[in-house]
């Protein structure tokens, strides 16, 4: 073992910066998570000896987070507005990854990549102000467009029935570049001999592309959706947060665990709560993915024997 780490050295130099990183802020902060189980109060002495002074509580802080009634719509809102950004952000990158495969002109591919990804680099607050532009009750594009055709305005703020659609839309755009894009590099590496050998018997573009390519496809389509299924039950806290202005009004629409979480530090201070419930996310997720990689392992097994 020793030898093969020696010759071995420099690729392990390389990744000394990450593995660091993630010693640090991943697996050392893991023990802070004895909060969860804490009535944890700051002392002078610093945040250990708050920790070691804090009375243990058991299971108190999860029975106050699933005895609320704000438990089951927090989780409906999550897991939902998260299955519907896997499964339509799945199909959108892929089909403008398809799309991208066919253009023959390198330049214009470049032009199309480029303007896909620059949402992804916006930071949500200044997507806020742009969709608030929109939307606002006074002066937002929206209503104008709709006096200026005989229509009575809206208060998008106040209005829950609009946001589900608008949320689910902003995901999507802003994450669908950048996912397209991986695709694409995915279907540039496909062998163009089953094309040319499709072509040869007569295969139509689409025929190609359901027999070939999106098959080429799947073994990538699994590994990012187990990814993202382990993350169901963590949310997008800016797009939930900063795009609708944190408005009371749209809180059975807009709320998720990530924003019950901030919004109960900074209303009650109880550490021991928000940190329960996000123990409660982290758990929920390793097994989400331990569980969706099972399945996707028996499926594989289960299509090489036919």
């Amino acid at each position: 073992m020793l030898r093969n780490l020696w010759r071995n050295k420099a690729f392990l130099f390389m990744a000394l910066p990450g593995t660091i990183w993630l010693i640090l802020f991943f697996y050392i902060p893991v023990f802070g998570n004895i909060v969860a189980f804490k009535n944890f109060h700051y002392s002078s002495g610093g945040f250990f000896q708050s920790l070691r002074e804090s009375p243990w509580v058991g299971l108190d802080n999860f029975k106050f987070l699933f005895s609320s009634n704000n438990a089951y719509l927090i989780t409906r809102n999550t897991v939902l507005y998260n299955v519907a950004f896997i499964v339509l952000g799945l199909i959108f990158a892929v089909f403008l990854a398809i799309v991208l495969s066919e253009l023959r002109s390198k330049r214009m591919i470049k032009i199309y990549q480029t303007s896909m990804l620059f949402p992804y680099f916006l930071s949500w607050v200044i997507i806020s102000y742009f969709v608030f532009a929109f939307l606002s009750p006074d002066k937002g594009l929206m209503n104008s467009i709709l006096t200026l055709f005989g229509g009575e305005e809206i208060n998008w703020y106040n209005e829950q029935k609009y946001w589900p659609v608008i949320l689910i839309i902003l995901g999507i755009w802003k994450g669908v570049g950048y996912n397209s894009v991986i695709y694409f590099a995915s279907i540039m590496g496909i062998n163009s001999d089953y094309y040319e050998a499709a072509m040869v018997d007569g295969a139509s573009k689409w025929q190609q592309i359901k027999n070939i390519t999106i098959p080429q496809l799947i073994p990538l389509i699994s590994i990012l959706s187990i990814l993202s299924v382990g993350n169901i039950f963590r949310a997008d806290f800016g797009l939930f947060y900063q795009i609708p202005r944190n408005s009371g009004a749209l809180y059975e629409v807009t709320s998720v665990l990530d924003t019950y979480i901030y919004n109960g530090l900074t209303s009650t201070g109880d550490i021991g709560m928000t940190a329960a419930a996000g123990l409660y996310q982290s758990v929920v997720g390793c097994i989400l993915v331990v569980l969706a990689n099972f399945i996707v392992r028996k499926f594989d097994e289960e299509s090489a024997l036919f």
